[in-house]
């Protein structure tokens, strides 16, 4: 029999085809395989597909095969594997050794400001909401001379005219559970508060006693749950086992991201080597346990790092270059005010590099597949081969991913490019502006780094697919799947 082939050790070829639409017959009784014996016709056979039992010919009749199975033939030599090895393991071990050294014993503490996130919360509800005159409340706080020539003064006086809700709220945790406040809700407030919502209530223990709780947002856990449970499910349900394992990476992703990273970069570590090393961790852990311990996820592993570097390599000069501080909003100077010691052009560089990690792991794992299916269709194609036909590939997807990011960074600023457009402000004085700047560098850095994976991640996965040669001397080669040699039976 020919080698056993598993349910995912299929060709590129159409199922339908038979085994005779693949074999190439040189002439009856011509024998081109290594057995002897009495035959009707020897076939030297290629076998794309999956062949059935009536193909399978001894020295007893029917018809010889010499099959060359073409499953996925992902490198399995000792030379290919010690030369990956010899890249990876030194690099994983780095990488081991930066998390040791970098990891941060405990986040410094601070006096809390009182300030934007930098507030004491604790969970409330809604117990009831009245609807009164926002004049008897003062809620609009109608200036004293009753000037009206202002916008602000005329917003005012407007407001007074209408109603105003006035929401009870009970506070549901902390030491104060079971206390209740006044919150005033104006007619034009974008969060209007309804009977029996959760809230997340502010507390100021400076403040007056009967200012001291303030409603700052509604409680959004239970929605945000079943989104998030939603999707778990579809990722299970398509991706099966795939799918599971790729919410395992998530979850260990969003793990090194708030155990490690953050709290490294808030204890003083440099954030650029934090984003290298928590990165890189995230990196080794995804795409080995999303895709297998294999040479393919090897290649693309390569290939991921070597344009993380390009990256971070390109954001520092250019961050540098435009003079780029990292400092350009209310959250980032509440960052410096209490953690003066924290390089802010390094987190935006550490920032360049975590966010375009996630699209670079897809590009150079469709690259790496390309260029094995491509190897698996035709073993006899070359590595310059391979090449210019899986960059054909690479390039539709660059055109796809490049776009994908641009739009995904000027969603992310769509307010902000609205406030430009409403100063009537030149193309030339929005891009210069340093909150415009940061998108662009972001933006650019991150798409040259995903153009340059393409070619890098494609070249090395050619150079090692091409590099392992079948086997000589007339034995049959074995079927490999997944970086595991199968025996021939």
């Amino acid at each position: 029999m020919g080698p056993r082939r598993s349910c995912d050790d299929r060709s590129v070829t159409s199922p339908r085809q038979t085994p005779e639409q693949h074999a190439h017959v040189h002439a009856p009784g011509h024998a081109s395989g290594h057995d002897s014996g009495p035959s009707h016709g020897h076939g030297h056979e290629h076998r794309h597909g999956r062949v059935d039992g009536h193909g399978h010919g001894g020295g007893h009749g029917g018809g010889h095969g010499h099959s060359h199975s073409h499953g996925p033939a992902a490198p399995v030599s000792r030379h290919l594997r010690k030369v990956i090895a010899a890249i990876l393991i030194p690099f994983a071990t780095a990488v081991v050794v930066g998390l040791a050294v970098l990891w941060p014993s405990d986040t410094p503490a601070h006096e809390r400001t009182g300030v934007g996130f930098d507030r004491q919360t604790q969970q409330g509800k809604v117990v009831s909401v009245a609807h009164v005159d926002c004049k008897d409340v003062n809620a609009s706080q109608v200036p004293p001379t009753g000037d009206t020539s202002t916008p602000e003064g005329r917003e005012a006086v407007d407001a007074q005219q209408k109603q105003c809700g006035k929401a009870t709220v009970e506070v549901t945790s902390g030491a104060d559970k079971g206390r209740r406040f006044v919150e005033i809700v104006q007619p034009d407030a974008t969060r209007q508060l309804h009977e029996g919502q959760g809230v997340v209530v502010a507390y100021a223990p400076d403040a007056p006693h009967d200012l001291q709780y303030s409603v700052t947002d509604v409680n959004r856990k239970l929605p945000l749950a079943v989104l998030a449970a939603v999707f778990a499910v579809a990722v299970v349900v398509v991706g099966r086992m795939r799918g599971v394992m790729a919410l395992i990476a998530l979850a260990v992703s969003f793990l090194v991201l708030t155990l490690f990273i953050l709290p490294a970069i808030l204890q003083g570590s440099n954030p650029l080597v934090v984003a290298v090393v928590g990165s890189s961790a995230i990196m080794l852990i995804a795409l080995y346990m999303c895709h297998g311990l294999s040479a393919r996820t090897s290649v693309a592993v390569l290939g991921t790092l070597i344009s993380l570097l390009l990256i971070g390599l390109l954001g520092s000069v250019f961050i540098d270059w435009a003079s780029l501080s990292g400092n350009t909003d209310d959250n980032t100077g509440l960052i410096h005010g209490l953690y003066p010691e924290i390089d802010m052009s390094g987190l935006l560089l550490a920032g360049i590099i975590i966010g375009s990690l996630g699209v670079l792991d897809d590009v150079t794992v469709t690259q790496t597949s390309a260029v094995w299916e491509l190897h698996q269709a035709d073993p006899g194609m070359g590595p310059r081969g391979l090449y210019r036909a899986a960059i054909r590939i690479g390039r539709d997807h660059i055109a796809s991913v490049v776009n994908t990011l641009v739009l995904a960074y000027a969603g992310a600023a769509l307010p902000l490019l609205l406030l430009f457009s409403i100063a009537r402000s030149s193309m030339g004085t929005v891009a210069n502006s340093e909150l415009v700047a940061e998108e662009i560098v972001r933006t650019l850095v991150g798409s040259i780094g995903l153009v340059a994976s393409v070619p890098v991640t494609t070249v090395l996965a050619a150079l090692v697919v091409s590099a392992d040669r079948p086997v000589s001397g007339g034995a049959k080669p074995a079927a490999v799947r997944g970086g595991r040699r199968r025996r021939a039976k």
